[in-house]
């Protein structure tokens, strides 16, 4: 009988142009910036928890704006913990609290 490897929590490491976005689910950002109720369900902010060796002008810590159908949302490893990995060209725009 094989002995199962328990599992770790995982980590994502972008590759080329993608970004990992940690999702946040506020209409109102604490910028004080409010999403009009209309777009609410089309755009989505987050936090930019990692970017790929290819993307210019966002960092880890940046918070953004995309498209809510933008990218494939990822559950690491035996957690609720999601996350959205999103091409670059995918953002809107930065936000600055």
């Amino acid at each position: 009988m094989l002995e199962r490897q328990p599992l770790t929590d995982a980590t994502l490491e972008p590759l080329d142009d993608h970004l990992v976005v940690q999702q946040l689910d506020e209409s109102e950002l604490p910028s004080g910036l409010i999403v009009p109720a209309n777009e609410a369900t089309q755009v989505r902010s987050g936090i930019v928890a990692a970017v790929g060796p290819d993307v210019v002008a966002i960092e880890p810590g940046d918070k953004v704006l995309f498209p809510r159908d933008a990218g494939f949302e990822v559950r690491l490893a035996r957690s609720s913990h999601r996350v959205r990995v999103l091409k670059r060209e995918d953002v809107i725009a930065r936000i600055h609290d």
